[in-house]
């Protein structure tokens, strides 16, 4: 399997474990304060995504902070995610080896100046989202909402069922 086809199958990974969680945030109760926090993490995670879509394509992103004042709705930011996991899935499909291996130069939010390859922006917003669904994990479990499960060998398992199928 070569690097494309992995980084493919983690962001549709990321898709499926952003549709999991964003279905389970809907159990807070609206006037939760742990319903505001975890919009908020995961409203980071989106803008850090987007961020980083930009430094991909060399496109100016807009975002003065990964961290928005503003959280909006948990409907609005499931939509802005499922568009967002949509573009990396596509954007991924159509890299090849020398692309990922392609070093960009970019500066951070805060004005320092950064120089990442794809691939290695690519892993940093699997891993980012990965982390952070964590966090928003932890916040439900405090607040006696059971998470859902997050693991990358479940998504394989359920996603690629027939080639996971052991013979006796």
């Amino acid at each position: 399997m070569d690097q494309v086809c992995t980084l493919e199958r983690l962001f549709r990974y990321k898709a499926s474990a952003n549709d999991e969680m964003l279905a389970a945030m809907r159990q807070f109760d609206d006037a939760s304060p742990a319903r505001e926090i975890a919009i908020r993490v995961l409203n980071h995670t989106y803008a850090v995504d987007r961020i980083f879509a930009a430094n991909l394509t060399g496109a100016e992103h807009g975002y003065t902070s990964p961290n928005p004042s503003q959280a909006p709705s948990l409907q609005e930011l499931s939509a802005a995610i499922k568009t967002s996991d949509r573009w990396y899935i596509d954007h991924v499909s159509r890299l090849d080896k020398a692309q990922l291996a392609e070093r960009i130069d970019f500066t951070f939010t805060d004005g320092a100046s950064g120089r990442m390859s794809r691939e290695e922006m690519l892993m940093h917003v699997t891993v980012h989202g990965e982390y952070h669904r964590g966090q928003i994990s932890l916040i439900m479990m405090q607040n006696s909402i059971a998470p859902p499960g997050d693991g990358f060998t479940s998504f394989l398992h359920k996603a690629e069922a027939s080639t996971r199928r052991r013979t006796s």
